[in-house]
């Protein structure tokens, strides 16, 4: 069976991926990952906090606590993207950039697949498994599989940890909204 255009989708989304990794490189793509990740942490963590000192110019609770995230999250990018930035230089001065661009189309090609992934789960979860185009697909079946069992995985986990209880921080605003079942009477 040739391939279809979902076919040719997936693999232009993985080759894309693989080339613009190629590009920046493992390092510049790890850190920036990274620095995603810990933006999001670092937001969800202070943002809370940093929302109490915005009172002064923003009234609602609900604004300042989304505005203290926001501005939390854009500077530790801007932090990451510095020292991303400087580490690069480093990389292009030592001469290691040709491993550091082959390892870097490795991990592009991998978030390519990722991405595939995340698509094809959520794209499964609506009425489109009737569509001749997905059915006819040759690897959206081998992407679904690996979707299914993520998922699985993910509820896994999601499940022992929610039986092991959850704490909500005492210096979160509005924690009273929070996950009401969690919190002392």
């Amino acid at each position: 069976m040739p391939f279809t255009w979902v076919d040719w989708a997936i693999v232009a989304i993985i080759a894309i991926s693989a080339l613009i990794s190629l590009k920046r490189g493992f390092v510049k793509e790890a850190l920036s990952l990274c620095t995603w990740i810990i933006a999001g942490v670092v937001a969800w963590m202070f943002g809370g906090s940093l929302s109490q000192y915005l009172s002064g110019y923003i009234e609602t609770p609900s604004a300042r606590v989304i505005v203290g995230c926001t501005i939390m999250f854009v500077a530790t990018l801007l932090v990451g993207a510095m020292i991303n930035f400087l580490i690069g230089e480093l990389i292009r001065v030592t001469g290691l950039s040709g491993t550091d661009r082959f390892l870097g189309m490795a991990f592009g090609a991998a978030r390519g697949a990722l991405l595939v992934v995340i698509a094809v789960g959520l794209l499964s979860l609506g009425p489109v498994q009737q569509d001749s185009w997905w059915q006819e697909s040759r690897l959206v079946p081998q992407f679904l599989l690996v979707a299914d069992w993520s998922k699985n995985l993910i509820l896994g986990w999601s499940s022992q940890w929610l039986a092991s209880g959850i704490s909500v921080p005492a210096d979160i605003p509005f924690k009273e909204h929070l996950l009401p079942a969690t919190q002392p009477k």
